[in-house]
C-alpha cells in the first residue's frame, strides 16, 4: 500500500480542513487510540532514524518472540519504515480510517475498538507465523480501512478524480493499484480477509443470532478488564473530545 492521494473521503466530523492547518492542534484532536498508534509509529520510526534500535530487533519472527524477544508483537506494527513519502502515504491511511472508525462505529467505545486492534494483531500474527511477512502494520490498516468501508457503504468516494466507487470497493481498488504499480500484495490481502471475519463476527454474527434466537448473541465483546483499563487510560480531555467535537 504505497499510495495515498485522491481517494476523497469525508472526514467523520464534517470538516474538510483547510489551509494553514495547526498540526498541534490537529494532533490533539485526534481520539486516543489514533493518536496513540500514530505517536508509537513516529517514535519506532524517529528512534530507528538515529539508530538508537535497529529494524532487525522489530521485526516479526515467531522463532525470536518463543525465545523471549516478546516485544516483536507489538513494534512489529509500529514500524513502516525508515521518514519517506511512503511512510507519510501509511500514516495518512493509518490514521484516516482509524480516526473514522474511532469516531464513527466506535464513538463512545474506546474498550471495543482496541478490543478490535487486538482481534486484527492476533490473527495477522498468527497468518504472518505461516508466511514470510515481518512487518505487519500495513495488513493491520488494510484491516480498518476494510470494516470501515464495509460500515460506510453509501459513501463515494474517486481516485485521482476521475475512478468514482463506493467505500466497500477502497481496499480492492487499492489492491488493484498495488498491483498495477508492482507491489507485494501478500499484506493486502491477509488485512482483508482479517477485516472480513472482524466484520463478520462483530456486526453480521449478532443479527444472524437474533433472527434464530440462538444463545450466545455477541461474540466479539471485549473483557471487563479491558473496559476498566481504557477508562482509566481515558483522561478527562479525552473524555470530552467527542463532546467538543459535536459542539464544533
Amino acid at each position: 500500500m504505497d499510495f495515498a492521494g485522491g481517494f476523497g473521503a469525508p472526514r467523520a466530523d464534517g470538516n474538510n480542513g483547510g489551509a494553514g492547518v495547526d498540526l498541534m492542534s490537529w494532533y490533539k484532536e485526534l481520539p486516543p487510540i489514533s493518536r496513540l498508534y500514530l505517536t508509537g509509529a513516529f517514535i519506532t520510526t524517529g528512534a530507528c532514524a538515529v539508530e538508537i534500535i535497529s529494524p532487525f530487533s522489530l521485526y516479526y519472527e515467531w522463532g525470536l518472540i518463543a525465545q523471549g524477544e516478546v516485544w516483536r508483537l507489538v513494534t512489529s506494527y509500529l514500524f513502516f519504515g525508515l521518514f519517506s513519502v511512503d511512510f507519510l502515504f501509511h500514516m495518512y491511511f493509518l490514521v484516516r480510517y482509524s480516526r473514522m472508525l474511532e469516531e464513527g462505529d466506535f464513538r463512545g467505545r474506546t474498550a471495543n475498538y482496541v478490543w478490535m486492534l487486538i482481534f486484527g494483531c492476533c490473527a495477522i500474527s498468527a497468518v504472518a507465523t505461516f508466511v514470510n511477512v515481518h512487518f505487519l502494520g500495513s495488513a493491520l490498516t488494510f484491516m480498518m480501512t476494510y470494516v470501515w468501508g464495509r460500515r460506510n457503504e453509501g459513501v463515494r468516494m474517486a481516485m485521482f478524480g476521475f475512478l468514482v466507487f463506493r467505500a466497500p470497493y477502497l481496499p480492492w481498488v487499492m489492491l488493484a493499484f498495488s498491483v498495477l504499480i508492482g507491489n507485494a500484495i501478500t499484506m493486502d490481502l491477509i488485512g482483508i480477509a482479517v477485516g472480513h471475519l472482524y466484520y463478520f463476527l462483530e456486526f453480521v454474527y449478532p443479527v444472524m443470532a437474533d433472527l434464530r434466537g440462538w444463545r450466545v448473541k455477541r461474540l466479539m465483546e471485549p473483557p471487563l478488564l479491558l473496559r476498566w483499563a481504557c477508562d482509566s487510560f481515558l483522561h478527562e480531555n479525552d473524555r470530552h473530545h467527542f463532546r467538543m467535537n459535536d459542539l464544533e
